[in-house]
């Protein structure tokens, strides 16, 4: 399965039987599965095993915050782990991030999990920002902290697909733009601000993106999913 051009499954699931109930529903030639805070407190190291060994890429998305030296420590331990992506917030700094960095390269170019930046979260809206203290419209915070991330040498960022254009022209073509938030028209928009179809997310540069109930909830979360890869990929 290509690195680029790829559906990115949540599991947003409580414990490790559900998660794994669903795995086995799904190809991991069509997805790769992200594991986040709930799942991976309730599953461990052993779940992240278990997932890779079914051949599915995985992404930990525990969103890594830290002073330099622990967010690096924390990546060596993902890493060794045999996880594909991780993250990490932009907003700890240029530091942290090159540190992380760092870490990564004692692993081999084919062991070496991606390492990308979450910008600004997808459900934070301009009064959201405001409210924390951070200046300037959600757009040019975005654009601030993928530039930050691609200066560090990290491999992309997350961000809403709605400002994936803005990121693809300001930065180099091998940046991995990987995007949340992600519906088909008929879909709800849940929890969600900030959203896109498949298709408009493929137009706007995105590498990779995040879906999650309109195929973990599907009746039928394979056919679901092969909708999604087509509408990403035919775009």
């Amino acid at each position: 399965m290509p690195d680029n051009n790829m559906v990115i499954v949540a599991l947003d699931y409580p414990d490790p039987v559900q998660a794994f109930r669903f795995a086995d529903k799904v190809s991991p030639e069509l997805c790769a599965l992200k594991v986040g805070f709930e799942l991976f407190l309730s599953g461990g190291p052993v779940l992240v095993d278990k997932l890779v060994k079914q051949n599915f890429k995985v992404f930990l998305d525990l969103k890594f915050h830290d002073i330099p030296n622990t967010v690096a420590q924390a990546c060596t331990a993902a890493a060794k782990m045999g996880v594909w992506m991780m993250n990490l917030h932009a907003s700890g700094g240029p530091e942290m991030m090159s540190a992380a960095r760092d870490a990564l390269e004692n692993f081999s170019p084919q062991s070496r999990p991606r390492l990308i930046a979450v910008t600004v979260l997808t459900s934070m809206s301009q009064q959201g920002l405001k409210a924390i203290g951070i200046d300037g419209d959600v757009t040019s915070v975005v654009r601030k902290w993928a530039l930050s991330a691609q200066d560090a040498g990290l491999d992309g960022v997350v961000c809403s697909a709605q400002e994936s254009s803005l990121i693809r022209s300001a930065t180099d073509d091998d940046f991995l733009i990987v995007t949340p938030g992600i519906r088909l028209p008929e879909d709800d928009a849940n929890d969600q601000k900030r959203i896109v179809t498949p298709d408009e997310a493929r137009a706007n540069g995105s590498t990779h993106i995040v879906v999650v109930r309109p195929i973990t909830k599907a009746k039928d979360p394979m056919a679901a999913l092969e909708i999604f890869c087509k509408a990403f990929s035919s775009a």
